[in-house]
């Protein structure tokens, strides 16, 4: 989320580095300046050199005590425009220029870029209103300098001196999660930003109270009745349930109780202060008992359960904006797979007295610096990418089993052509329809609403999505003595496979034959949806899923992938993937018609799952169609009537 309202360093220092620059004009612009000087001999004729507008900010209190934050701008008052003229100025830090930073009208479009010596020259600065010109550069604080129409920049040719200052690279592992005003959490961030009520809606900030994650961990129903703790047979493998005792569902903790395993490291990274740059705690694979004997060697796995405070709230905006980069292997451009969520994270949590948000804004002068990774796909990597089970090593996992793969389904496809693709964040965080990023009370200005992404990041929840992924066609027509129906689904809207990550998630496609008087019509030659279809098993149709078969049970399908399994099925469809299925039902009877209705649904986890664990989640309808087929009578001389067909559709509905 955009931290605009986020206080900035003391603007005073801005000041006391304008004064020294006027010592200091670099001979490029000296003639510039000097043209500046004969135009205002001549009376500026028709063109007011070098303004430029911004409201200039007021200073900030203290990090330690922040008072009511506001925006460098402050202005609404629409700018008046002028012909468009140049400024010119250098971006430097406490060793010298820095060259190669990104230099910008804040705000605006209008921006350029530093050369070796630090100086740059922006040109077609319009208006009549102050304006603030900003500059960044990796690894810095964004910087800024507050300009007035009728300042020396603009009617002396005085360049512009912005000074960056270097952003902290460390790490405090106890750091305290941010709160501002007294209000703790996320709850802060929505005391200044517009956002907020969008991440409250996302799966992000239900990442730690998800009822389908805690009970699938626990070995619960959603009422906290626990299934009996596993039983293992002789040989090690874990034995079927007892169906003599309430059964509710499998879980990780009825496996392995003494172990705290690694969902943390996406669901809950807040769930410890412990470090995040070896995986011997995160991954949870130590036991209770070694931990307390390690003597501190060996620090106990962060559990995801009974979560109270920061760490309650899943995905939180404070967590995702002080990461600063992803780790990845060159090689594969996954993360490395003994590495999940946090641990493929660099964070940047402040020592005391320091402060850092990273956003996708070079021009907000608060403690912030840019970062374009948050607009890429590989900022999402380490929580979209798990291998599970194997033996794990150091950057690799022997005979482990990719579960959770929609960013590496991303890499793989068309999508990730970084010309002609779309990235997690142009599907999953669209841009929106206003223009703040920070309520206008609290010092928020007018941005392009094509520059603001939406923070809720739709996905399997959200049944709008869903009905936008796919597209589907179906036709019919009588065919000597059968009705044929062919059916493809194309997945031509999802930049990765469909369903994704989440094994027990699923399609199912339905197709059903009926004569115009709601007679249905035998199915004669194509496939069945299978048992684990549930109440849809058996009818005519096809499912998509990604089947994984528990090695220890032989139970198929399994939900329980933390457990050794085996893919033995993955029917998904891969971004541009089309399935076509043919179905062949009995004629109707004479002089009658036919009506084919195909739907595709979707399915959160199997129903025998969910009826275990008390899930409530209901189908998603994606896609339906409904065809018609004409009888028509043909009549010909000295002969019997022949029957024929056509196909064609009328209308959306379901009988």
């Amino acid at each position: 989320m955009a931290l605009e309202a986020m206080h900035h360093e003391d603007a005073k220092m801005s000041e006391a580095h304008e004064a020294r620059s006027s010592q200091w004009i670099p001979s490029r612009f000296a003639p510039l300046r000097a043209l500046v000087i004969q135009t205002s001999v001549l009376g500026l004729m028709f063109v007011a050199l070098l303004v430029f507008a911004f409201a200039h900010h007021q200073a900030s209190a203290q990090e330690s005590a922040p008072a009511r934050t506001t925006e460098v701008v402050t202005t609404n008052v629409p700018v008046s425009r002028l012909p468009g003229v140049g400024l010119a100025g250098f971006v430097r830090d406490a060793a010298g220029p820095v060259a190669g930073a990104t230099v910008r009208v804040a705000t605006t479009e209008n921006k350029t870029t530093t050369i070796a010596d630090g100086s740059f020259v922006l040109t077609g600065i319009q208006g009549s209103a102050p304006f603030t010109v900003t500059a960044w550069a990796p690894g810095y604080y964004v910087g800024w300098a507050a300009l007035q129409p009728d300042g020396p920049e603009l009617k002396m040719g005085q360049p512009v001196s912005i000074t960056l200052k270097l952003h902290y690279t460390t790490d405090n592992l106890d750091y305290e999660w941010f709160s501002f005003e007294g209000v703790k959490g996320s709850k802060s961030c929505a005391l200044c930003h517009t956002q907020n009520p969008e991440w409250e809606a996302d799966a992000h900030s239900q990442a730690a109270v998800n009822p389908r994650f805690l009970t699938m961990y626990e070995g619960s129903d959603v009422k906290g009745r626990l299934s009996p703790l596993t039983k293992f047979g002789d040989a090690g493998n874990a034995l079927p349930p007892d169906p003599a005792k309430p059964y509710y569902g499998p879980g990780f903790k009825l496996d392995y109780p003494n172990r705290a395993g690694n969902c943390a490291a996406c669901h809950t990274p807040l769930a410890s202060r412990i470090s995040n740059v070896q995986n011997c705690a995160w991954s949870g694979c130590h036991i209770d008992l070694t931990t307390e004997r390690s003597q501190g060697l060996v620090p106990l796995g962060p559990s995801p359960l009974n979560l109270t405070g920061d760490a309650a709230e899943g995905i939180t905006c404070d967590f995702c904006h002080k990461i600063g980069d992803v780790y990845l292997d060159p090689h594969t451009r996954l993360p490395q797979p003994d590495m999940p969520g946090i641990l493929s994270y660099r964070l940047y949590r402040p020592a005391e007295g320091q402060q850092l948000f990273f956003g996708t804004f070079d021009d907000i002068p608060r403690r912030v610096s840019y970062l374009p990774l948050q607009s890429e796909s590989a900022f999402c990597a380490p929580c979209h990418y798990g291998v599970f089970g194997g033996i794990v090593g150091a950057g690799h996992v022997t005979g482990g089993v990719t579960i959770y793969n929609s960013y590496g389904e991303w890499l793989e496809s068309p999508y990730s052509d970084p010309v002609t693709g779309k990235t997690c964040q142009d599907c999953h965080m669209p841009t929106v329809d206003y223009d703040y990023i920070v309520f206008p009370e609290r010092g928020g200005v007018k941005r392009s609403g094509d520059r603001i992404h939406n923070h809720q990041m739709p996905g399997a929840a959200d049944e709008q999505f869903l009905q936008n992924s796919v597209t589907m066609t179906v036709t019919a027509r009588f065919q000597g003595n059968a009705l044929v129906v062919d059916v493809s689904i194309t997945n031509d809207k999802t930049g990765h496979h469909i369903p994704t990550d989440a094994p027990m998630r699923h399609m199912m496609l339905e197709v059903r034959a009926q004569d115009t008087l709601g007679f249905s019509l035998l199915l004669r030659g194509g496939s069945l949806l299978p048992a684990w279809a549930g109440n849809l098993a058996g009818r005519p149709g096809r499912g998509y899923a990604k089947i994984l078969r528990d090695d220890w049970t032989g139970e198929t399908p399994t939900s329980a992938y933390w457990r050794p399994v085996t893919i033995v099925e993955d029917t998904r469809l891969a971004a541009f993937a089309t399935d076509s299925s043919r179905y062949i039902f009995d004629l109707p009877a004479a002089g009658r018609g036919a009506v084919v209705d195909a739907r595709l649904v979707f399915r959160r986890a199997f129903q025998e799952l969910m009826e275990q664990k008390g899930w409530t989640d209901a189908d998603v309808l994606m896609e339906q169609e409904r065809v018609e087929v004409k009888a028509e009578v043909k009549v010909e001389t000295g002969k019997e009537p022949v029957f024929g067909g056509c196909y064609c559709r009328c209308g959306d509905g379901m009988p």
